[in-house]
């Protein structure tokens, strides 16, 4: 009584997972994994889309965009930068935000592009 998202009899190509298994290990994959666990979270994804928007901010800019305090929107930003994906710096008493590299920008418009691709598919479906 197999469903039909599963296989139906347990069955491996014993080359082709240990291939990417050997694969995998030498891959930093944790840290990949960290980096969307740091945009897991809605605020700092709305951050990280917003400094997308704007080539830079401060955090009062950012923690009104996101709609927090800002000792809220700081936690976001340390976060954010402990993770590699931003960057500041002080002009007198004011801290101005920005994406580390482009590639942060591209994580975030493939993840638009796929996010409503998806929502096209189910509906069409």
């Amino acid at each position: 009584m197999g469903s039909k998202d599963t296989c139906d009899i347990y069955c491996y190509d014993e080359a082709k997972v240990k291939r990417l298994q050997d694969e995998i290990q030498k891959e930093d994959l944790t840290s990949v994994s960290r980096l969307f666990k740091a945009l897991a979270d809605e605020n700092r994804t709305k951050i990280a889309y917003a400094l997308c928007q704007n080539e830079e901010l401060c955090v009062c800019d950012l923690a009104n965009i996101i709609g927090s305090t800002v000792a809220t929107a700081s936690h976001h930003l340390r976060t954010l930068h402990k993770q590699g994906l931003v960057k500041y710096r002080k002009e007198g008493k004011l801290a101005f935000y920005s994406l580390d590299d482009e590639h942060v920008k591209q994580l975030i418009v493939i993840a638009l592009a796929h996010t409503k691709e998806v929502k096209i598919n189910v509906r069409t479906s």
